[in-house]
């Protein structure tokens, strides 16, 4: 494998010595956004960039074991060349940019811990742009948030925040509203993970304002007007990013800069599934089916059949059937049953003799929640109560979440006041 690697890094570097960067050739996935950061700074070297790309779609082109350590060793091999030098802003630009797409590829094999590790590395290259430092903190929020470790998250937000002081921001060129509105939007999804949605909307005001917002802005503050009922504005929101997403090829573009689970891939199956859920919230359970069924399919394509990601939109869409059930006075259990089976086992949850707390902290929120649907289903039959209510046990044990109670967050249609929204990025119950 290692011959094939160096074999790979060389028809890399040569195809790179030989192209501009809009013909070097990759996959179909989107490249990461890293040639200008668009503040008034010199871009990483071109070579560094189409290594990148070319690292990214061999290892996203057949999504093997192999295939992704083989892009990893080309990624090392890149950043290996820009260590050679490590002082000045393109530089350090070109080292980040490494570190970043390295963050993305081990936090798509599930290696969390490694891409954390990455990723504060890049906090380290103090003379590398804003567009690479918010990058990786926007980052590091969205996997700490997706592990479970809120104050760690809430403190690397406020760090954050605290780039909005820098001279480099100051003296930025046109972007200044759209990377503050990138870190209050960032600073907001904390607190409405942790469930403060006084807090949060202090952080969301003003964000409508800007014209020049990026995707994952919007999509965050679209879920906090989704919980707090504003449907009509977060449908627009959600609808904007599903839209904008796609076609945003502008690589000089700030807000474009986004890895691991903030990157613009992740965010447009996020904002497609948080619409699913807007539909069926709303009663509109035909074209809820519709979007969600769009999602599981995206997500299947994007991340494979079984993946825990997968189990999110399942649980989801579970959770619509009964949601549909409960108002037209009908019965889809064995549909519901069926769809929390396959999600609970795609969580890889573990038995219900064990203790919540052994639940993986980056499934926990989807686990209880798919456990607690799965609970009700088993109640109301007869003869399979008494799995139902060590189902549900277990379910409330693991159930963490501090805006609502697991009861409150399955009855949707009953709650007037609470209404849950999953951040599929996270894998969190907002």
């Amino acid at each position: 494998m290692i011959q094939a690697t160096v074999k790979l890094s060389r028809s890399a570097i040569a195809l790179s010595r030989n192209s501009r960067v809009g013909q070097f050739p990759i996959a179909s996935s989107q490249p990461l956004r890293f040639l200008h950061d668009g503040i008034n700074g010199p871009s990483a070297n071109p070579v560094a960039v189409q290594m990148i790309n070319y690292a990214l779609s061999h290892a996203r082109s057949q999504k093997s074991d192999e295939s992704y350590s083989q892009g990893m060793l080309i990624l090392e091999q890149c950043l290996s060349t820009q260590a050679s030098e490590t002082e000045g802003q393109l530089a350090q630009n070109s080292m980040g940019t490494v570190l970043l797409a390295m963050s993305t590829l081990l936090y798509e094999r599930g290696t969390f811990e490694e891409a954390i590790e990455k990723l504060y590395r890049v906090q380290d290259l103090t003379q590398s742009s804003l567009a690479v430092r918010v990058a990786a903190k926007e980052a590091l929020v969205g996997l700490h948030l997706q592990l479970g470790q809120d104050d760690t998250s809430s403190v690397i937000a406020d760090k954050c925040l605290e780039l909005l002081d820098k001279d480099d921001l100051k003296s930025s060129c046109g972007r200044k509203e759209a990377v503050v509105a990138r870190a209050k939007a960032l600073k907001g999804l904390v607190e409405l993970g942790s469930g403060n949605l006084e807090s949060a909307e202090s952080f969301f005001k003003g964000v409508q304002d800007n014209e020049d917002w990026n995707s994952n802005v919007a999509l965050s503050y679209g879920e906090f007007l989704h919980a707090t009922q504003n449907f009509s504005l977060a449908k627009e929101l959600y609808q904007k990013v599903i839209e904008g997403v796609p076609k945003n090829e502008d690589y000089g573009d700030v807000n474009t800069l986004a890895v691991c689970n903030m990157a613009s891939d992740e965010v447009l199956l996020a904002a497609t599934f948080a619409l699913g859920q807007l539909e069926s919230h709303m009663g509109n359970f035909g074209v809820a089916e519709e979007i969600l069924t769009k999602a599981l399919t995206k997500t299947e394509e994007y991340f494979g059949s079984n993946h825990p990601k997968v189990a999110v939109v399942l649980t989801c869409i579970a959770l619509m059937f009964r949601n549909k059930a409960r108002r037209e006075h009908s019965s889809s259990l064995l549909i519901q049953e069926g769809l929390y089976r396959r999600a609970i086992e795609f969580l890889n949850a573990p038995p219900l003799e064990s203790k919540a707390a052994d639940t993986k902290p980056d499934r926990r929120d989807i686990s209880a929640l798919a456990r607690g649907g799965y609970a009700e289903v088993l109640c109301v039959q007869q003869n399979r109560k008494t799995e139902g209510e060590k189902m549900k046990t277990w379910a409330e044990a693991a159930w963490s979440n501090r805006r609502m109670s697991l009861a409150d967050a399955l009855d949707i249609a009953d709650s007037s006041s609470r209404v849950p929204v999953i951040d599929a990025r996270i894998g969190r119950v907002l």
